[in-house]
């Protein structure tokens, strides 16, 4: 592992720089390329005809509108609003979740009684919650964050349990050889031996959270607080195709980031300390 760490600094300052823009390159210019082919399809089925401009509007009409949205603010208000509701939801089915890993993980009584129902609520549509969010805290921040947290937190919790059931035996038989006991014993066997399906969990339900955000948005819309959501169907109301198109550019484009600069890099984090990453590929 020291070997591993010196490597770097004995390339020299001079070859640092280069490196690090070679590796930026390589990994900007694939989602690049997929951007350019995502255009110029887009564009296609516009030149065929397919749906009137004003229904189906392409590139030149909608990203002019999209800057347009971000530069005067708009866009970047509703994204924060709908950002922080994200973050809020997703943080509470993290703590949720895990909680309820964690116990049904270690109880064979309360992995027989609502372990199926984990899984359940998990594969339930996010959209079926709405109807009993709204009549228990009408059309409220706390509906919209009550569906997202109930979209999630399975996700979470099964992420945990898979990873726990997945430990070796041998390897808590070895943690416990060597005193690893109690609280020791989860902190230095279990949560580490279980952390990459507990990753493989928080991303999922990190899509869940985002697609039950999104969801909630559309129906339960607040005047004074206009998300990313309320645009959209504002729009769809105003018959706004640009400004719909452009509101989903930009929901598609926190997804993605979301999934590059987070998970990606904690995945990558996870699969380096377990020795499955090749440190020349990065």
């Amino acid at each position: 592992m020291d070997l591993l760490e010196a490597e770097p600094a004995a390339t020299g300052p001079e070859n640092e720089t280069p490196s690090q823009g070679r590796t930026v390159w390589n990994a900007t210019w694939p989602k690049l390329g997929a951007v350019g082919v995502v255009l110029l399809v887009w564009q296609i089925v516009v030149w065929t005809g397919w749906k009137p401009s004003y229904l189906f509007p392409g590139p030149r009409e909608v990203l002019p509108r999209l800057w347009h949205d971000v530069m005067n603010g708009e866009l970047l208000k509703a994204s924060l609003i709908t950002m922080r509701r994200g973050v809020v939801g997703y943080a509470l089915a993290i703590i949720i979740g895990i909680g309820l890993g964690a116990a049904v993980s270690q109880s064979r009584i309360l992995r027989s009684a609502i372990g199926s129902l984990i899984t359940g609520l998990q594969t339930m549509p996010s959209i079926a919650w709405f109807p009993l969010a709204v009549l228990l805290f009408q059309a409220s921040e706390t509906a919209i964050l009550f569906v997202v947290v109930l979209g999630a937190a399975p996700a979470v919790a099964n992420g945990l349990i898979t990873g726990v059931d997945h430990i070796p035996p041998i390897l808590l038989r070895a943690g416990k050889m060597m005193g690893a006991r109690g609280f020791a014993k989860y902190r230095h066997v279990v949560f580490p031996a279980a952390l990459p399906s507990f990753i493989g969990g928080l991303k999922q339900a990190w899509a869940f959270a985002w697609r039950s955000l999104m969801a909630g948005e559309l129906i339960v819309i607040i005047a004074t607080r206009p998300s990313l959501g309320a645009r959209l169907q504002i729009a769809r109301e105003f018959a706004d195709s640009e400004g719909m198109l452009a509101a989903m550019i930009v929901i598609l484009m926190i997804g993605i980031a979301v999934d590059s600069l987070v998970f990606g890099r904690l995945e990558r984090a996870v699969r380096r300390r377990w020795g499955l990453l090749d440190p020349a590929g990065g």
